[in-house]
């Protein structure tokens, strides 16, 4: 398995792990950029849909989008090689979720969507210039430390979401005291992080001839990323709101 931030990830693992074909190209950071591109207008052709639907059928949209991104999600994580396929269907629906959650936030919240999206795309940016300045060096201890922390984040999220059944609220995740915001604010850190991994991996493969699909896999990685650090915010933004 390829792993970004690894000093013994030399080009011959790259291309063990993921053979190229003569005729199918290598990986390139402009490709990968347009590639970005791509799913990013895709995203946003599902969130206008998203958006500006009823109120009503926000319910069914926001299921629709979570459900259909999460079964392309788990497709394209294990076969890779599928992703120019995956990837686009994958930015539609979680265009549809996200502006399906965006129109409920904004219905409670007033300003808290520009603002959650202000505040993700400065992050990219920031940390696209930590990245490029080398300011933080991704070593494999890095890279480690920031994908157990992001375990640690997905499963106290699974079991909020089990408890939840439950009736037992986890004021950690929910709480808008100083516990619950340090927990929104700590999750952010770990969202931004993990940007600086996938730059990386992005570097990695170009600079190792990884093949051409894996631009459309590295795109995917960044979209997942940059969604997880915006819902963040919004959650952020509306515990600040409700204090």
């Amino acid at each position: 398995m390829m792993r970004s931030g690894n000093p013994a990830l030399s080009e011959k693992a790259f291309k063990e792990a993921f053979p190229a074909r003569a005729d199918e190209g290598v990986m390139t950071i402009e490709g990968t950029v347009n590639k970005t591109a791509i799913l990013f207008i895709v995203l946003m052709i599902g969130a206008s849909i998203g958006w500006y639907q009823p109120i009503e059928t926000a319910a069914p949209l926001l299921w629709t989008g979570l459900i259909g991104g999460l079964v392309l999600a788990l497709v394209t994580i294990f076969k890779k090689e599928w992703a120019k396929f995956t990837a686009p269907p994958y930015a539609f629906f979680e265009g549809l979720f996200l502006g399906a959650v965006s129109m409920m936030y904004a219905s409670l919240y007033e300003g808290i969507v520009l603002n959650a999206i202000m505040l993700t795309l400065g992050t990219f940016a920031a940390m696209l210039a930590v990245y490029r300045s080398g300011l933080i060096n991704v070593t494999q201890r890095f890279r480690l430390g920031v994908v157990a922390a992001t375990g640690g984040i997905m499963l106290v999220y699974f079991a909020t979401w089990i408890l939840g059944f439950f009736g037992i609220n986890v004021s950690l995740v929910t709480g808008t005291g100083l516990i619950g915001i340090g927990f929104s604010l700590f999750i952010i850190v770990i969202a931004a992080l993990n940007l600086i991994l996938d730059f990386d991996l992005i570097e990695q493969g170009a600079a190792n001839d990884a093949p051409k699909f894996f631009e459309w896999y590295s795109a995917f990685g960044l979209l997942v990323t940059l969604i997880w650090l915006y819902l963040e915010f919004l959650r952020l933004l509306a515990k600040l709101q409700r204090r």
